[in-house]
């Protein structure tokens, strides 16, 4: 595998790691909003990744792509609070189903997935480096 290939491979890594970071970040900032009906509900949201096997056949290897971005199928939480401005005909509120603890150790993750991606890419570049200044001396 060629060292360029390397940065390729980093670089979907990033990407995969950014939208990851980017979607955990939208996901807190909807924790705490309030709805009066289940449909409008914020709902976590997940990506999916896969790894590039067709691109992998050709080449020793594999990056990430992303498959797309899901809802949680997780429930909702409602609550009977009839005094709120948003409460239905009920007297109920609904909340996302999003797991604040969760979202964060999934944002610790992400961080730490896209820092060893920039070392990843960081190290074949001054590799990269060294192999050219070889023929230098």
């Amino acid at each position: 595998m060629s060292l360029y290939r390397v940065f390729d491979i980093a670089g979907s890594g990033l990407t995969a790691q950014a939208l990851r970071l980017n979607t955990t970040a939208s996901n807190i900032a909807n924790a705490n909003t309030v709805s009066s009906s289940i449909d409008q509900t914020y709902r976590g949201r997940h990506p999916v990744f896969a790894a590039e096997f067709d691109r992998a056949k050709e080449e020793q290897g594999a990056g990430v792509k992303v498959l797309g971005i899901v809802e949680s199928d997780a429930p909702l939480t409602t609550e009977y609070n009839p005094s709120h401005p948003l409460a239905d005909e009920k007297g109920f509120i609904y909340k996302p189903n999003v797991n604040v603890m969760e979202e964060m150790a999934n944002m610790i993750s992400a961080s730490r997935s896209y820092d060893a991606n920039v070392q990843v890419a960081d190290a074949a570049k001054q590799m990269l480096s060294r192999t050219l200044t070889l023929g230098q001396r």
